[in-house]
């Protein structure tokens, strides 16, 4: 902002600053006539700041998603490829550097949240909200969930999901279920991708690095070619990719029906009427499924379990929350249920 004051032109990588602030810079940047340039903010080395807000400016944007935050990437793939836990993952990610001492803003869906919210503003022409965003992060994943995904033909992935609706933005950070013959279930280590669905153009899919010195030290030097190209005193391209007091006021959508479905993992009580009581409450929430396979028991000393894995058709997020709380409460579950949505891109 001080910069911007003094007339002189910024480049920024702190996607946490634009997720706050990024509206008010805008401009700030635009009444003085400089350039606010912030490509390395958003997916490291891959130029999608300057593809969404000059090359595809003649489309129109449905949706936007992609893995946006390396370290979850990384972990997610070892967790696979290796057999190794969650924890082991992130304490090798620790030591490689991918991951901080605190991992809690990378794991948890913050970053991956910050990225998206930018994405958001520059696919849809409206004011960035990062606070609308729903959130889950990985530390919940565990190899059953990945050994489970596997035998149904996807890969777990955290995605950054934003859409538009009839009823206004969707925006959603998670672990998702992707097809595996599908590109971005191909995407692993600190590698990222980010997919965008037009009208004109179509589907469009960029993957590259999107951590790391030389991503960074990339997307820098060309937002930092841009403004020695540029005229003095002349912004040609809005920083958010039309004039800041053009934005539309971001309107939150409800989560829709859920096109690829659920998930659903849960460890149960071994006994009679346990499947039964499973499928009243499903069937109470309107939910209807694509399939259900029972684990055969492990051990449970007085209370034997087993565990029980449904895929649903599409359906709504309230549905399935509360089918799964109804379920709890009928105390039949050992442990927590866990849920994670089918992306079907």
């Amino acid at each position: 902002e001080a910069a911007l004051a003094r007339g002189v032109h910024v480049v920024t990588a702190n996607k946490a600053l634009l997720a706050e602030s990024g509206v008010a810079l805008a401009a700030a940047a635009e009444e003085k006539g400089l350039l606010l340039n912030f490509e390395a903010a958003v997916a490291g080395g891959i130029p999608v700041i300057k593809a969404m807000r000059e090359s595809l400016t003649g489309n129109t944007i449905s949706r936007v998603y992609g893995i946006m935050n390396g370290t979850c990437n990384y972990i997610l793939t070892r967790m696979e490829k290796e057999g190794l836990s969650f924890e082991d993952c992130l304490q090798e990610a620790q030591r490689l550097g991918y991951a901080e001492a605190d991992p809690t803003f990378d794991i948890e869906g913050n970053d991956t949240a910050h990225k998206l919210a930018i994405m958001t503003a520059l696919a849809f022409g409206c004011e960035i909200s990062c606070d609308d965003i729903y959130l889950e992060g990985i530390s919940n994943i565990t190899q059953e969930d990945i050994r489970a995904a596997s035998e149904l033909g996807y890969r777990i992935k955290l995605l950054g999901v934003a859409q538009r609706t009839e009823g206004g933005i969707e925006q959603r950070v998670h672990p998702t279920m992707v097809p595996h013959d599908t590109v971005i279930a191909q995407v692993d280590g600190v590698t990222n991708a980010v997919a965008i669905e037009s009208d004109i153009l179509g589907d469009l899919l960029m993957v590259g690095p999107g951590a790391g010195g030389d991503a960074t030290a990339s997307a820098v030097l060309g937002d930092i070619a841009d403004i020695a190209k540029s005229r003095p005193g002349i912004q040609t391209v809005a920083a958010l990719g039309r004039p800041a007091k053009s934005l539309a006021p971001y309107r939150k959508a409800r989560m829709r029906s859920h096109e690829g479905g659920y998930f659903i993992r849960l460890r149960v009580v071994d006994r009679i009427g346990v499947i039964a009581a499973i499928a009243r409450r499903m069937a109470d929430n309107q939910i209807s499924l694509e399939s259900i396979v029972q684990h055969s028991a492990n051990g449970g000393g007085d209370a034997p379990t087993k565990t029980i894995i449904m895929v649903t058709h599409a359906t709504t997020e309230l549905s399935v929350r509360n089918a799964v709380s109804a379920m709890e409460s009928d105390g039949y579950i050992v442990g927590k249920p866990q849920v994670i949505r089918i992306e079907k891109p």
